[in-house]
């Protein structure tokens, strides 16, 4: 019998990995649904908060307000070594680069029943875009 257990997922998507009395660990390895360039909708959870730990690669965490039924969005670019966590009932979502991983950790059975999605306009999705685009590019000439 082993002390220590050891999770692992190379799978594209999302995958929990670990579901253990009322919490769990989930992995999110890019897929295209990620990709700036595809994402379509924001989600929230009414019963739990949503930790991100951006393992690795690039990915940018959208946060959104409503003000009049309109999504105003934030982003903010992850970073190693810092843990992200989205309260619960605000609008989220994360945008990805091909390569990247994330770490997610919730209440268990979140990704079963505890969802809400706003599908994006496409003026929306563009005004999204653009800023996470923004992001990107930020930190890359940061990087140089």
């Amino acid at each position: 019998m082993s002390l220590i257990e050891k999770y692992s997922n190379k799978r594209k998507g999302y995958h929990p990995i670990l579901i253990s009395e009322g919490w769990q660990v989930a992995q999110l390895n890019y897929i295209e649904e990620q990709d700036i360039a595809n994402i379509e909708k924001i989600d929230l959870h009414r019963h739990t908060d949503e930790v991100f730990w951006l393992q690795t690669g690039n990915v940018a965490l959208i946060t959104a307000e409503m003000e009049s039924g309109k999504p105003i969005f934030h982003v903010e670019l992850m970073l190693p070594e810092i843990v992200y966590n989205i309260p619960k009932n605000v609008w989220h979502n994360i945008a990805m680069t091909p390569g990247s991983a994330v770490v997610i950790m919730e209440k268990s059975n979140t990704h079963l029943n505890d969802f809400e999605f706003y599908g994006l306009n496409d003026r929306e999705s563009q005004e999204m875009k653009g800023i996470v685009l923004n992001v990107f590019n930020a930190s890359n000439l940061a990087n140089k």
